[in-house]
């Protein structure tokens, strides 16, 4: 199929986006990357009648750390995430994730902040800036605010982004010492949609004690889920096999899957309690070694 007509704007600046889309309102529809939009656009699940274009704004794609954050630009496409030094030394879970988006045809042009204000609970960084503690750079006529990443999805496609707002940068906070992270799914075919995913984040003290821990899981609810209960029973706690056992439980508790060509919703679920254990397993390892 191809898309019905829409009306074209390439801005060159942050100042005229914003300026579009106060013009043309639920009408318009933001393209970075377009590898969520263009397709549903296609199937005519989305039919903008203006489509702005902001690859030409200048200095939206950045990767830095500054003040113990690492700050991401609007157009730094998983190509960029997948070759940064820093990406691949500091922020594994990162790495871990990108690597498994698609293909690398699709990720030379895709956005991580596309993929995040898209909204879609399938998609794979979503889970890990969960995980992460991320915050969120919206901005708009009014200037810029900031949205922790746990405010940022509201429902099904639906996030905390207004009409007339761009997601112009992501804040992660520099990792602990002793911390370490990994990105997991279970994909029908490489470069598929999670059949479930979860991404860890762990920071361990003396004894492997847990000082900080951070879950998120991947396509297996109506948008993006942090499983607090499982992180919260992990923190002060010595991981070993029993607790990792529990955490994973509790994850699973916190899944709500629909079943689809993918699977049942207990054998998704199910899947949650194994990619998690698996993934407490790896990343304790990786800490401690």
């Amino acid at each position: 199929m191809i898309p019905g007509s829409f009306d074209y704007s390439a801005p060159s600046s942050l100042e005229e986006a914003i300026s579009l889309l106060q013009q043309h309102g639920d009408d318009a529809k933001i393209l970075s990357g377009g590898h969520s939009l263009i397709p549903m656009m296609k199937l005519r699940l989305a039919s903008p009648a203006h489509v702005i274009d902001i690859n030409r704004i200048p200095d939206l794609d950045y990767i830095k750390e500054e003040d113990g954050v690492l700050r991401i630009g609007a157009l730094v496409r998983e190509a960029d995430l997948e070759e940064s030094e820093l990406i691949r030394s500091k922020y594994p879970i990162i790495y871990e994730a990108t690597k498994l988006i698609a293909d690398p045809s699709v990720r030379n042009v895709a956005t991580l902040a596309g993929n995040l204000a898209h909204g879609d609970a399938a998609n794979d960084h979503p889970a890990v800036m969960l995980a992460l503690g991320a915050e969120l750079v919206a901005t708009g006529p009014n200037g810029s605010r900031t949205i922790a990443i746990g405010d940022f999805f509201q429902g099904f496609f639906t996030t905390a982004l207004e009409v007339n707002e761009i997601l112009t940068e992501i804040r992660i906070p520099s990792p602990a010492a002793n911390s370490s992270g990994t990105y997991l799914k279970l994909e029908r075919k490489v470069g598929d949609y999670a059949t479930a995913g979860i991404a860890l984040q762990l920071a361990l003290g003396p004894q492997a004690v847990c000082e900080s821990a951070g879950i998120g899981l991947t396509n297996v609810g109506d948008m993006p889920i942090k499983a607090i209960a499982a992180e919260q029973s992990l923190v002060g706690k010595t991981l070993n096999d029993e607790h990792m056992k529990h955490a994973a439980e509790l994850a699973s508790d916190a899944s709500d899957p629909m079943p689809d060509l993918r699977g049942s919703a207990e054998y998704k679920k199910n899947m949650v309690r194994v990619l998690t254990y698996r993934a407490l397993k790896q990343v304790v390892e990786k800490i401690l070694s």
